[in-house]
Parts: structure tokens; sequence; C-alpha cells
């Protein structure tokens, strides 16, 4: 079955792009906010037509082809990119403000590819905006559609205008659906600012989907990127830098890091990314901890590994300062690896397909309670009284991450330390190194 088509929103800054993708896709997957240029990389996600078909849609930052600032060529080439696969090319632009020059600039980059495209004006929720929405015929695109995207005006009118366009091309939803993986592993790459994180992904797919620059704070949206290899389907998520609440900006950085772990939350895997020349920092404990506390498995990639000189001490003073600062993830996997060059890069497969397989692992319950009664037997809970407390049995009660429940004799719960015991013999027992257990033990009533 051939793809859905593929629409490319395109426009200049701050004309509302975002909001119409959130609104067409029925999401809040691109971050919406009144300071221009907040979209950076190019955002995809596929969306249903009102007659059940099936679209791609992509979300691109602003364009504005003759200015050279740093981050506007990086956003100009992904805008650029994207262009180049669209089937459509829908022009958004502010109807407030009346057509400017650099809308004649994008109109007339946008006839220069190509691509036949679809001009909408913006916010009719505003005064005049619908009167004054004949002057756009001036960008010699055809007639336009006026919207709102943020109050949903004309949106009935879009779609109408969108299958028009696409007639024949809108792949039935039925067929989209059966296309799709069983097996999904979604995959988040998180860590602080700075560390490689868009690299990383770059390098992994093998082509510059995501904005890459040294200065902190480039990646602003979480970013899905589907990936198949060796049969196993991946859909990997970049997402913005993790920091501490007191240390984080106000406006965009914030809800960049809202967004970057709520897609945390809905992946299974993390890689959780570290700069291996500045080692590991209470930042990045904290983006451990979270995600860990998240029920999310772990594979630990120390990246820029290209720039140790003393390969072998750096590797042992990392390990230490895992053994001291991430004691919870002792002997989770580890990679080291250079996104720059892409040396190491191949071992972050087998890492995270172990893991997977742990992440969803069910044990039997007949293995289960052989395993936790010989370490109840060998370091048994301390006692209320004078009787010894007994372990009556325990099962498995769930997956993803896995989850024990445990019945005893005991009159009260015992001291954390204890579960962390346990924690660590089923972990050791079962192969589940990097991931989260839950385990809950459950007592005698009074």
């Amino acid at each position: 079955m051939s793809s859905p088509p593929v629409v490319v929103i395109v426009g200049r800054p701050n004309v509302g792009k975002s909001t119409l993708f959130n609104r067409l896709t029925g999401t809040r997957r691109a971050l919406v906010h009144d300071l221009p240029g907040l979209t950076r990389d190019r955002i995809v996600a596929d969306t249903r037509s009102p007659d059940g078909r099936t679209l791609t849609l992509v979300d691109t930052g602003g364009l504005l082809l003759h200015e050279d600032e740093h981050y506007l060529r990086l956003i100009r080439s992904q805008a650029e990119t994207a262009l180049t696969d669209a089937d459509l090319v829908l022009f958004l632009v502010d109807g407030e403000s009346g057509p400017l020059p650099e809308d004649h600039e994008i109109a007339d980059y946008i006839r220069s590819l190509g691509r036949p495209a679809l001009l909408v004006v913006n916010k009719a929720d505003c005064s005049d905006v619908e009167l004054g929405a004949h002057e756009f015929h001036a960008l010699g695109l055809g007639n336009p559609v006026v919207i709102s995207a943020e109050h949903a005006i004309g949106i009935s009118e879009l779609w109408d205008a969108l299958e028009g366009y696409l007639a024949g091309s809108l792949a039935p939803a039925e067929e989209a659906v059966a296309e799709a993986p069983g097996d999904q592993v979604q995959v988040a790459i998180i860590g602080r600012p700075n560390v490689g994180k868009s690299s990383l992904l770059n390098r992994i797919v093998g082509e510059p989907r995501v904005l890459v620059s040294p200065r902190p704070g480039t990646t602003r949206d979480a970013v899905d990127v589907a990936l198949e290899r060796g049969g196993q389907h991946f859909l990997f998520v970049d997402t913005a830098g993790i920091r501490r609440k007191g240390r984080t900006d106000r406006g965009p950085e914030v809800l960049s890091v809202m967004m970057a772990r709520r897609h945390l939350e809905r992946a299974e895997l993390c890689l959780l990314v570290v700069d291996a020349v500045e080692g590991i920092t209470s930042q990045d404990a904290h983006v451990a901890g979270y995600a860990w506390e998240s029920g999310r498995a772990l594979v630990l990639v120390f990246n820029k590994w290209d720039l140790i000189s003393d390969r072998t001490r750096r590797r042992a003073e990392l390990e230490e300062q895992v053994a001291e600062g991430l004691k919870f993830l002792h002997q989770a996997p580890v990679v080291f690896l250079s996104a720059l060059t892409g040396r190491g890069v191949q071992r972050l497969f087998p890492a995270m397909d172990q893991l997977h397989r742990a992440f969803r692992r069910r044990t039997s319950t007949g293995e289960l309670n052989r395993v936790l009664r010989d370490a109840w037997a060998r370091r048994p809970p301390p006692a209320a009284g004078t009787q010894a407390p007994a372990l009556y049995y325990a099962v498995q009660s769930g997956e993803a991450p896995p989850a024990y429940i445990l019945f005893t004799s005991l009159v009260r719960n015992p001291h954390f330390s204890y579960r962390r015991y346990l924690e660590n013999v089923l972990r050791q027992s079962f192969g589940l190194a990097g991931v989260p257990i839950r385990v809950i033990i459950r007592g005698r009533e009074r």
C-alpha cells in the first residue's frame, strides 16, 4: 500500500502554524506560545480527514528566507527538507497583518519548488480579516481559505479544500491501521541540555532529522522518528533537555520541559545521554531519577567518547560515578559512543532489545516463589514479636515494568531497605538490570 500523502505547513514566524497543526491532528504535539520562532524542528503526525482518510501532517519552523541568524538558518534547512517530500504545501499567513514582503518571498519560493500549494489566511476571529482576505490574491497562489486555528473557524472548509487537492491520494484509515507495526518499541532520548541527544537521534536514523547546535536548549518540541531495524519497529523521541524547576527559565523552556516529561512517560525505554567528558552531574541524576520513578527502563549512554584519550581510566571513573550517584542504575546497560563519529552507536540496538524483553518479562509463579523464598530465608525481615514472619506466596501482578505482590504474616511493612533488597534479588535472578521493579508487601490484618 502506498504511504499517506504528506501535507507540510509553512509560513513566516508566529502566524499560527503549530496551533493549526494541533487543531488538524487533534493533539497537543506542537508547542504553542506567542514567542516567534518557538518551533524549530519539523513535527510529524498522521491524522484523519472528516471522511476517515489518512494523511501525514508536518509542522515546520517559521521561514525567513534571507535572515542569517544562527537558529533561523537551521530552521530553514529543516523546513526545506520537509518541502522536498511534500505532496501539498499548506501556506499559512496572518490575516490580521495582511500580506508582508516575507509572505511574497515564501510564495515565490513555493512556486519555484513546483509543489501544489493551498493558501490559508489565519486569525479569522479578528475584526475585518475575512473582508481583507482578498489582498492575499497578490501572492499568486489562488483563492485563500479563511480560518481561525485557535477558535476552529473555517476548519471544515479547510478540510474540504485539502481533500479537493489530494483527491485520489488520501489513504483509507483502515488500511493505514492494518499496516502499523504491532510491537513498536517507544524509546525516549533524555538528558540535560547540550549532551548530544539530537546528534544521537540523527546518527541513529542516518539523516539530519532534528536541529543540532552547540547552544543549550536548541530542541524545544519533542520529535518522533519511526525506524525499523532487523524486523523490530522503533519510535524514537528526541526530547528537550530536562533541568530542575529552579534552573528552568520561564516561558518556552518551561513548556519544553513539560512536554519532554510527558513524552518520557509515554515511552517504555529511555536512553539517558550523559556527557562523558563532564561525567555525571546532579542534573543527570535528577533526570535519571525522574525516568526511574516514572517506571521507564534505562540504557545509560556516555556520549562524546571520541574526546576521551585515556578511555580505560575514564571508563573506570565513570563506573565509579554511577555506583555513587546512580545506585539504582547499578548493572544497567551502559554504552560508550560518539554521536559525532558514529562509533559505538550500533551497540545501542542489542542493549535496547535486551532491555525491552526484560521490561516486558513475565515470570512463572513457581519460579518467582522459589527465588523469593530463598531470599526470605537467607535474610528474613525483622520480627515484631517472637514468631518469625512468614512469606505465604508471591505473584507477578503486572509487567512493563514488572510488579510483584508478596503475601506475608507481617503486621507492619518492613523498612524500605528490605523491599530494596528483594528488588535487587529479583533483578539479579531474572536479568532485570536497568528495569525498575515494583514490590508490594502485604501483611496480615490485625
